[in-house]
């Protein structure tokens, strides 16, 4: 079963540098109906403008992903790394215990597009950690790339979750099928352009979630990029 949240469906922020549009319950946005979905827990869509940014602030007990799609991201921490992230790059911090970050666009002329993206961690209490691995546009042409897994698989990120991240391009004929176990959940969230997932057309922004579905099928891509997150069979509690 496929369940379609539109992009237009989304939450809402304009803070002048800063544009964003919430997939999930965040911050001053909540919908009882949209507070994540099983371990996936946030997915803001953001644009800032050319040196502005997010000034230094903490988490704790969460797997926060950056996923660029335009322009460059620059990243400092409490651990004491220093790091420019751009598209092809996906970075990932890992709260655990505690940390404190900033995130500006690395830009004075260009604005920055990318995604937010956490999960929420199976451990409590783990020792903070930085990583950020480049995955090429041909890794990605017309399949789906593992991009984080819990063990790390073929050069990917260690997540604190059972679960699995993916991010293929799809255009033209491009086309490709991902199994799904019966006891496990998918989500797919289109970052750009279009595509076929199963028949239904998505369109940029658009997300799915996906239950007792045994495959999907990507195809009839229009510069779709995309991302497709397996996991655990857990449903949230709406409030």
């Amino acid at each position: 079963m496929l369940e379609l949240r539109k992009a237009d469906q989304r939450g809402v922020a304009n803070h002048g540098w800063l544009r964003s549009r919430h997939t999930f319950s965040f911050g001053h946005y909540h919908d009882p109906k949209q507070q994540g979905f099983s371990d996936l827990l946030v997915i803001n869509d953001d644009r800032v403008d050319p040196a502005q940014g997010f000034g230094t602030h903490p988490h704790r007990d969460m797997e926060i992903f950056s996923y660029v799609l335009e322009g460059a991201l620059a990243h400092q921490d409490s651990m004491g790394t220093g790091s420019v992230i751009r598209p092809g790059d996906v970075q990932m911090m890992s709260a655990g215990t505690g940390v404190r970050h900033s995130e500006f666009n690395h830009s004075k002329t260009e604005g920055v597009h990318f995604l937010q993206i956490w999960i929420v961690p199976s451990v409590k209490g783990a020792a903070p950690r930085y990583q950020q691995v480049h995955f090429s546009d041909a890794k990605k042409r017309g399949q789906l790339r593992l991009i984080a897994s819990p063990e790390g698989t073929d050069g990917s990120l260690g997540v604190h979750q059972d679960m699995r991240m993916y991010a293929g391009l799809f255009d033209g004929a491009e086309s490709t099928a991902l199994d799904i176990s019966p006891d496990r959940y998918a989500y797919v969230h289109v970052a750009r352009g279009s595509v076929e997932v199963n028949g239904e057309k998505l369109s940029e922004g658009d997300g799915v979630r996906i239950r007792d579905e045994r495959q999907l099928r990507f195809a009839k891509g229009d510069h779709a990029e995309v991302l497709v997150f397996d996991l655990r069979p857990l449903e949230r509690p709406t409030m």
